[in-house]
């Protein structure tokens, strides 16, 4: 949520002196709001995807880690650093797909396959990527998964469908879904696209693959977060439908002030809304939670270290490939060493 008339700068302000009290440093989804991806970006901190603000955190030289986010963005940080202490504004800040994609249940889906290789996203909770033999975000689950492919595994894909139908579309893997879908990115209509397309001809469409076939399918540029910036940026039009979080447009705008974003559609126009495309536990982030936890020091993220470095595993490894594939080495070999059923051991 935003301060909703509280006077901002002196909560930026108490905040500001509070991260260098506790040698603290915030991220910030791409999802919250804009008043606290600028503030982590004026205080040193960054702004980007769920792993690579827990990579950053990671890697700075700060004791305490703010993490403006949902739940398993905390966790993720706190896997990269157990050693640290991972902050968040409202731990009740959780994500549909984490929640639709309970440990016991997976776990179970997975000993009933267990010649697969599991590959979860990130969206998930530290207990299933503790239970996955790789980790992957939307930016590299094609790469990823295209390899093990190649050295001629078979997948089971977990939680998010629309993004696992699009990989295997795009891949010809043998993929097992799980049943869970993003409750933002799931209410993208392809009927309203097409007619906000149709009144909107010059218009280009960018779209994140955890939306709809139907969706997907009008795209000009489908891709992660990364992706999308990086096409807006590049592409020659000055006008973008854009699927994927509103709270995305913040960056997207401050990037390009000379291009004009407008969200996709989520629903007619009998709706209350054209577009509701925004996160419910996103919004729970606000700059009263960043101070509280500041002076406080509560909403402290949690990590059982037995599963900490269970679930670190698969993320080293998806992070050691990527890394190779940066480098130009050759990555299917790397997918072949994988040790099997990590999870089931």
């Amino acid at each position: 949520m935003s301060t909703f008339g509280i006077e901002a700068e002196p909560l930026k302000s108490q905040i500001k002196k509070l991260l260098h009290q506790r040698n603290a440093v915030m991220v910030a989804h791409f999802y919250v709001e804009p008043e606290l991806q600028d503030l982590a970006e004026e205080t040193g901190g960054l702004v980007s995807d769920s792993l690579e603000m827990a990579r950053f955190g990671r890697d700075h030289a700060a004791q305490t880690l703010v993490v403006c986010g949902v739940r398993f963005m905390g966790e993720t940080a706190k896997i990269l650093s157990p050693d640290k202490c991972i902050l968040m504004p409202d731990l009740e800040a959780n994500c549909s797909l984490d929640l639709g994609c309970p440990v016991d249940r997976f776990s179970a889906f997975c000993d009933a396959h267990p010649e697969r290789t599991v590959v979860v996203y990130a969206n998930t909770s530290a207990a299933v990527k503790a239970r996955a033999d790789w980790v992957v975000t939307s930016s590299c689950a094609l790469d990823v998964v295209s390899a093990l492919k190649a050295s001629g595994q078979k997948i089971i894909w977990g939680p998010d469908k629309h993004l696992g139908s699009y990989i295997q579309a795009q891949t010809g893997a043998d993929m097992l879904m799980w049943d869970g879908s993003c409750i933002v990115h799931d209410e993208f209509k392809a009927f309203e696209l097409q007619a906000l397309k149709r009144e909107y001809p010059e218009a280009k469409v960018l779209v994140h693959p955890e939306s709809p076939a139907e969706v997907v399918a009008q795209a000009d540029v489908v891709g992660s977060t990364s992706a999308i910036l990086q096409a807006a940026k590049a592409l020659p039009a000055s006008l973008f439908i854009v699927a994927t979080d509103k709270g995305m447009l913040h960056k997207l705008r401050t990037l390009n002030p000379g291009k004009t974003f407008m969200e996709a559609p989520t629903a007619g126009s009998s709706a209350t809304c054209r577009s509701c495309a925004h996160c419910p536990w996103m919004a729970m982030n606000s700059l009263q939670g960043v101070a509280q936890v500041l002076t406080n020091g509560t909403h402290e993220i949690k990590v059982d270290p037995q599963l900490t470095a269970r679930a670190r595993l698969p993320i080293d490894r998806m992070l050691d490939f990527t890394a190779a594939l940066k480098s130009g080495q050759p990555v299917t070999a790397l997918a072949s060493k994988l040790v099997p059923h990590l999870g089931a051991a």
